[in-house]
């Protein structure tokens, strides 16, 4: 004959189990969703910017405006997809996808893959 114990021992496992499955689909949701805005982000720097002076970086507002998301998503997305680089010249708040570096003039420019 079970005793109350095994009853209440099963239901402490089965809420540990059911709290992990929410914690772990939480989870992936999460980087579901991360990993989309930033292809989406990429994926419109590509098309929106140009390896030469003056047309490498966007702004973040101008980014979030035309991918529909807001400039602080745009900024955490952009910071940490190590294909995007934030803009070290005189305008702040700017992405690109081109190195911006110092090179030296023998070194082959920099294309992203």
């Amino acid at each position: 004959m079970p005793s109350i114990w095994d009853g209440i021992m099963i239901g402490g496992a089965g809420g540990a189990i059911a709290g992990l499955t929410v914690v772990l689909t939480q989870y992936g949701a999460s980087k579901w969703k991360e990993k989309r805005d930033r292809q989406t982000v990429y994926g419109w720097l590509k098309g929106n910017t140009k390896n030469k002076a003056g047309k490498q970086f966007r702004s973040t507002r101008t980014i979030a405006s035309w991918t529909n998301l807001t400039e602080e998503r745009v900024r955490y997305v952009c910071s940490v997809d190590d294909r995007i680089f934030l803009s070290t010249g005189e305008k702040e708040d700017m992405w690109g996808i081109y190195e911006h570096t110092p090179r030296s003039m023998y070194d082959e420019p920099y294309t992203p893959t």
